[in-house]
């Protein structure tokens, strides 16, 4: 009953596959790209497949030898010089078959090598815009499923298509050679192996698009609810039976669905396989009444039974092939979408230099506007029909000023003035629109990344961890740090004493995005990594919004010394943290309303000054120490 099987879900997956759009020339000439560089493995890969089918063939044929030698009583020499010929057939085939599929191995993985290298480097090139609106899912599916798919192209369909072909035209010539008349009954009963799948294929489909919808569901509840911060949600609102439940009803569903479908299969394949073991007892009959007539021998009859299972099995598996080729260029075409993504942001053919010694920051003119989805994103990625190719509004105009060297600089202001924008121009995270930001007086635009990593610095809110140890995220900033160095860089931002007093120390993992610590504990590990990378140049974009008291003061004993020395500009939305700056300015949409010392603008009785009363009437603001 299990004659052929592959070959019959071959050709049931052909009958029920949606008809795909044509790939372009275009598409097909950079598949090539990625497959020259294994050319001479594909080429010994083809030649072996085309030698296994040849090597198939010939086994039915020396078996038909074999029966007339005994049915003619030739010499046993004979009789055992073939059946040894058969295992020597065997054995050769057994060895090809291990070498192509290492071959195969051996393509198909370095495919995937060459396609994810070149996903992941093109994906680090993207503006942050990208990732603000990408799912995540969604572009890691192109890096695994996607292009797993289009190394099927080559790894399996590729030589599928060449064995088969070959396998098919040849026990298409010798059957005919052997008996036209049975071979025309071998080819006429084709269709009866067609109707089946059709008749059974929407019905099988409907089951699998309910099955793949319930999975993507149960998919994105896990992804959302086994992260830290969705579990800790699902906890605070007491609804994690009612979540088990949900999910247990899915999966159940799931269940079902699987049981049906897999009962469908069977019976399909039964009722092929049937039809097959109909169509070999005509086979043998209508042999068996040529052998009986002397119009064919036994061992043709044998020989015509042997070779009807090598004529379904390439005929059904070409049935599908196209349909694999296409599903394999579809998953190139995903891929290429996304490396076929301009990066906004470009590195410069020939980067200037930064002066030594300490470095000013200059806004001039600065215009921006973010940029629209059709310009940083894909709809896949989005999970939308259509891409808003809207133009932003401007969010930023006609920003100027200027931090001389080691000076400090406060933007303070509501939120959603801009001060976040002006932070992430600086390290160009984004591009102006208008205008020039510049680091030493020249434009950001003309220094190289390295040399923008090098002299800047930026600490951000959430205080971002990897799912790493302590040292592994510290040596993000300095990879070449001795412990001595690491402990050091801890000490200056005051959590030494804690690392000493963990387990693992410099190796404990901090857990995802750092939730093993607490929030004061992940900012100094972040300002930590900023005293390792030692910037001349430091942005600290609200480091301690949402820090209780007892944290901030050690935070900002840690950022006092982070910034000794250095230019700064630092965001904050308590202003008591920034009455030393040396200069204060007020942001309120996207414009420089105030600009001065916090006595200065205290005594204008302005915006800014509204803004520290209406702070300072909570107690809990005036205790806290500010940056110096």
């Amino acid at each position: 009953m299990d004659m052929e099987v592959t070959a019959w879900m071959s050709l049931y997956h052909a009958m029920n596959a949606e008809e795909r759009r044509p790939i372009s020339k275009a598409t097909l000439k950079r598949i090539l790209t990625f497959a020259k560089p294994h050319r001479r493995e594909l080429i010994v890969f083809l030649s072996l497949s085309v030698v296994t089918a040849v090597l198939a063939v010939a086994t039915p044929l020396l078996a038909g030898q074999v029966v007339n030698a005994i049915v003619e009583r030739q010499a046993v020499s004979v009789v055992v010089g073939l059946a040894v010929l058969i295992g020597v057939i065997a054995i050769v085939e057994a060895g090809l078959g291990i070498l192509i599929r290492w071959l195969s191995a051996r393509i198909g993985e370095g495919l995937i090598l060459d396609l994810r290298n070149a996903v992941f480097r093109h994906v680090q090139r993207m503006p942050l815009a990208f990732f603000t609106r990408t799912r995540t899912g969604a572009l890691v599916s192109r890096l695994n499923n996607d292009v797993i798919g289009a190394q099927r192209a080559f790894s399996d369909t590729l030589s599928g298509v060449v064995s088969n072909v070959v396998a098919l035209l040849l026990t298409l010539v010798v059957m005919l050679t052997l008996s036209w008349q049975v071979t025309l009954l071998a080819l006429i009963l084709l269709p009866i192996f067609v109707l089946p799948a059709r008749r059974m294929g929407n019905r099988l489909a409907k089951l699998e698009r309910e099955a793949a919808d319930h999975n993507a569901k149960m998919s994105t509840q896990m992804t959302e609810r086994f992260s830290a911060p969705g579990a800790t949600l699902v906890k605070l609102f007491g609804r994690p039976a009612h979540e088990a439940a949900e999910f247990s009803s899915r999966a159940e569903r799931v269940r079902d669905i699987g049981v049906r479908t897999a009962m469908v299969q069977w019976v399909f394949i039964t009722a092929l396989t049937l039809v097959s073991a109909l169509a070999l007892a005509l086979v043998y009959g209508l042999g068996g009444y040529f052998a009986l007539q002397g119009q064919l021998d036994p061992g043709s009859v044998v020989a015509l039974a042997l070779l009807l299972t090598r004529l379904y099995a390439p005929l059904t598996a070409l049935a599908s092939a196209r349909v694999e080729v296409m599903s394999a260029l579809v998953s190139f075409e995903r891929v290429f979408e996304v490396l076929d993504l301009i990066p906004l942001i470009r590195e410069p053919k020939n980067p200037k230099p930064i002066p030594a010694g300490p470095v000013s920051v200059e806004f001039d003119d600065v215009r921006f506007t973010y940029p629209s989805a059709d310009k940083v994103s894909l709809a896949s990625l989005e999970d939308v029909a259509v891409l808003d190719s809207r133009g932003g509004t401007e969010v930023l105009h006609g920003m100027s000023f200027r931090a001389e060297p080691g000076q400090l600089i406060a933007l303070v202001g509501s939120s959603g003035a801009g001060k976040s924008t002006m932070a992430q121009l600086v390290p160009r995270l984004y591009d102006v629109d208008g205008g020039t930001v510049r680091l030493a007086g020249v434009d950001v635009r003309d220094l190289s990344f390295d040399t923008i990593r090098d002299t800047l610095g930026l600490v951000t809110q959430d205080g971002h961890l990897f799912h790493e140890t302590i040292a592994q995220n510290l040596r993000l900033a300095a990879p070449e740090a001795s412990d001595v160095q690491l402990w050091e860089a801890l000490r200056q931002a005051r959590l030494a004493d804690l690392v000493t007093s963990l387990h693992d120390g410099l190796d404990t993992v901090v857990g995802e995005r750092g939730y093993r610590l607490s929030g004061g504990e992940r900012q100094r590990l972040t300002i930590a990594r900023l005293l390792l990378a030692k910037p001349r140049v430091v942005i600290l974009d609200e480091a301690t919004a949402h820090l209780d008291s007892e944290s901030e003061v050690a935070v900002q004993e840690a950022l006092t010394e982070a910034l000794a020395g250095r230019t700064a500009l630092v965001i904050a939305h308590r202003l008591s943290t920034v009455r030393a700056a040396d200069v204060i300015l007020v942001i309120e949409d996207g414009e420089i309303v105030e600009r001065g010392t916090h006595s200065e603008l205290l005594a204008k009785n302005g915006r800014y000054a509204l803004l520290y009363h209406t702070q300072f009437d909570q107690p809990a603001s005036a205790t806290v120490t500010p940056i110096s």
